[in-house]
C-alpha cells in the first residue's frame, strides 16, 4: 500500500469512526507501545448501520497481528471476542476463530 493510500485507509477508518459506522483499533506491544496489529468492528458487508434490519446488532470483526507477532494472534482472538461479548451490544458477532 503506498503512503497516499495508507492516509486515505486512516482518513476513512477515522470518518467511520466519528460517524459510528465502524470502528478500527491499533493494537500496540505493551513493551514498547509499537503498532503490532489492528481491530477492525463494522456491520455485516450487506447491511449499513441503522439499515432497519433485523441484524443492526450483528458485528463483523476482523483483525491482524505483524507476522513477528503470529503467536500474539490467539490471544487477541480470545481478549477481543471476550471484550466484545461482554462490553458491547451485539446480538451476534461474526469473527472468525483461531486454530
Amino acid at each position: 500500500m503506498s503512503l497516499a493510500d495508507n492516509l486515505r485507509d486512516l482518513e476513512r477508518h477515522a470518518q467511520d469512526f466519528a460517524e459510528r459506522r465502524g470502528f478500527t483499533y491499533t493494537v500496540l506491544s505493551i513493551g514498547t507501545g509499537d503498532i503490532i496489529g489492528c481491530v477492525y468492528i463494522y456491520p455485516p458487508q450487506d447491511e449499513g448501520p441503522g439499515s432497519g434490519s433485523t441484524r443492526d446488532r450483528h458485528a463483523r470483526v476482523k483483525s491482524w497481528v505483524r507476522a513477528d507477532c503470529s503467536g500474539l494472534d490467539s490471544a487477541l482472538y480470545g481478549t477481543v471476542l471476550d471484550w466484545l461479548e461482554r462490553d458491547w451490544p451485539f446480538d451476534a458477532i461474526e469473527y472468525a476463530p483461531r486454530t
